[in-house]
């Protein structure tokens, strides 16, 4: 199993378990993160599952392709470590990755 951490926008941190494979989306929607809205159910066709990935844990995620770099640029509030969480998906060496979610979706 690999733990992912989400903060929310307001600081509230909830922590689950989730097979590898899975994106950090598929948790997400699964454990009802409300922030995550995941619209093209992670088909990299949207930016409603932007996240915010710690500073820590960004240099250790594969770089984004040109796809996902293109729909960030729809996302809201884009920052440096922006990613969709659709497309991290989650293997044991990210095993206690933490994202935030913005405070609202695009």
């Amino acid at each position: 199993m690999v733990k992912v951490v989400f903060v929310s926008s307001a600081g509230e941190r909830r922590e689950f378990e989730a097979q590898p494979g899975m994106t950090v989306m598929e948790v997400a929607v699964k454990n009802g993160i409300d922030e995550i809205v995941g619209e093209c159910g992670g088909a990299c066709a949207c930016a409603t599952c932007h996240v915010y990935v710690a500073p820590e844990w960004a240099g250790k995620l594969p770089k984004a392709s040109p796809m996902e770099s293109d729909m960030l640029d729809f996302a809201i509030d884009p920052r440096p470590t922006s990613r969709l969480s659709c497309q991290i998906s989650l293997t044991p060496e990210l095993d206690g990755v933490e994202v935030e979610t913005p405070a609202r979706q695009g």
